[in-house]
């Protein structure tokens, strides 16, 4: 599905060829959740890195999160890249050199109609803020972490 984007100030712009449209998989981590997720979550897309194309390039900015390490003593740069508009802070999408081939806009910055799922996965659901309650249908999948479907397999699983 192609998909066109852009930030609130319409500083970036881009567009992009989706296999993985459908808005379905809320992600509560505390990363999401405070660069994207005003609703307590964010809403991440699977794209195709190769289609994509931004106009304002000069406009965006990269966040890379600070994790702490495994043995919890020192911390690292997290290797996703967030990338968002420095003019009007929207974030945009999530695009990580351990899988190149795959960008994640995110839904909220999404201009074209998206079509809607038919349930919602909810990820980090252990992770998430004290004040934000997991909406959606009582059957929606939750996970304290992620799930092991990526999300082509739950469209593949779907149907779409």
């Amino acid at each position: 599905m192609h998909l066109e984007g852009s930030c609130h100030c319409r500083s970036v712009k881009f567009s992009v060829e989706a296999d993985s449209p459908l808005p379905f998989m809320r992600c509560y981590c505390s990363i999401c959740r405070k660069t994207a997720g005003a609703g307590g979550y964010a809403i991440n897309l699977g794209a195709l890195t190769h289609t994509m194309k931004v106009k304002g390039k000069r406009h965006l900015h990269i966040y890379r999160a600070k994790l702490p390490d495994k043995d919890g003593k020192g911390r690292h740069k997290s290797s996703a890249r967030r990338y968002f508009c420095v003019k009007c802070g929207s974030a945009l999408w999530l695009w990580d050199p351990t899988w190149p081939e795959l960008v994640h806009p995110h839904a909220s910055a999404i201009d074209t109609p998206l079509p809607t799922p038919p349930e919602h996965v909810h990820c980090m659901v252990g992770s998430k803020a004290d004040w934000v309650e997991v909406e959606g249908h009582a059957k929606d999948p939750r996970f304290d972490e992620y799930p092991e479907m990526s999300l082509a397999e739950w469209h593949r699983a779907h149907g779409f």
